[in-house]
């Protein structure tokens, strides 16, 4: 049975509006899309670490609520697991603060067992640190050698832009292991101040990968192929929060990856165009429902309908 595996950090996200805590949730980029897929009925690992307290118990334990397996999450001593507060702006998009207190000990865990197809999950600033770098690199290593699917979304904040010049060596290194590369306007914007799809393909991307997904929020997305370029449409929703969007959008693409059976083998070729609308389908599905929530993630009822 294919499984995914996600490695990323893991927090406690507190969302607030008009400057009042709304909401407080377990969360982190990667953290988000595995709790939507473990909620779909999908074989999910998760590799991070909390702290050694009560947030990080209650984050492990909603791993293993939703379908998660946190055996490969560290609980680290000397340390506090971290918090992320979320302030939605008018257009309810987020802006974050991060208070993070972390030990020398980071990110022990033992290699997964990795397999064929597949699908290994990395991103956000966790994707590029060099704190955690030689962890991250072990596993894209090894998934590799194995054939199995990387999927890469760069998320990269505001906050690291005058970082760029520093942190391009990891990105470009993710880059040359991906097998799908994700980023939104945003991101290419904050990373090569470029906001065209077309173009942040033929310069940054293809020489990589080129399978390549671009969204832009509402407005929906462009998905690269090997001979293959198209705009999707985003679905009209009334925005609660867009928290947890770009994460769920992730899940939602891997999902429909797995269930309509697109192997390692096909990415390194081509897929139909009726493939790739089944697979982008539930992104931008997962993604929209998400929108119209206050969680990160996709409810257990929206699962259980959408499997049916």
């Amino acid at each position: 049975m294919r499984k995914v595996i996600g490695i990323g950090e893991t927090v406690l996200d507190i969302t607030f509006k008009d400057n009042q805590p709304i909401g407080a949730r377990p969360g982190g980029s990667v953290y988000n899309a595995m709790i939507t897929l473990g909620r779909m009925g999908v074989n999910s690992q998760f590799i991070s670490e909390v702290g050694n307290d009560r947030m990080g118990d209650m984050i492990k334990q909603f791993l293993t609520d939703n379908n998660v397996s946190n055996e490969y999450v560290y609980s680290f001593d000397g340390g506090k697991t971290p918090l992320a507060l979320a302030f939605l702006d008018e257009n309810m998009k987020p802006d974050y603060v991060f208070y993070k207190d972390y030990p020398k000990q980071r990110l022990d865990y033992v290699m997964p067992r990795i397999q064929e197809d597949d699908i290994i999950v990395l991103g956000s600033f966790f994707a590029i640190n060099d704190v955690v770098r030689d962890k991250v690199i072990e596993l894209l290593q090894e998934a590799k050698r194995k054939n199995a699917i990387i999927y890469y979304d760069l998320n990269f904040r505001k906050n690291h832009k005058d970082e760029v010049n520093f942190l391009m060596p990891n990105i470009i290194d993710n880059y040359e292991y991906a097998t799908i590369i994700k980023g939104s306007d945003e991101d290419f914007e904050n990373i090569y101040n470029e906001t065209d799809a077309q173009f942040t393909y033929k310069e940054h991307i293809e020489f990589y990968s080129k399978n390549f997904v671009y969204t832009r929020g509402a407005d929906g997305a462009t998905v690269f192929g090997r001979d293959f370029k198209k705009d999707y449409a985003g679905n009209k929703v009334d925005a609660v929060s867009t928290v947890g969007a770009g994460d769920n959008f992730n899940a939602g693409l891997i999902y429909g990856l797995i269930k309509n059976n697109v192997t390692f083998a096909d990415l390194k070729g081509s897929i139909s165009e009726d493939k790739w609308d089944k697979v982008v389908k539930s992104a931008i599905d997962f993604s929209s429902f998400v929108c119209t929530t206050l969680d990160n993630y996709v409810s257990k009822e929206y699962a259980e309908n959408y499997m049916k």
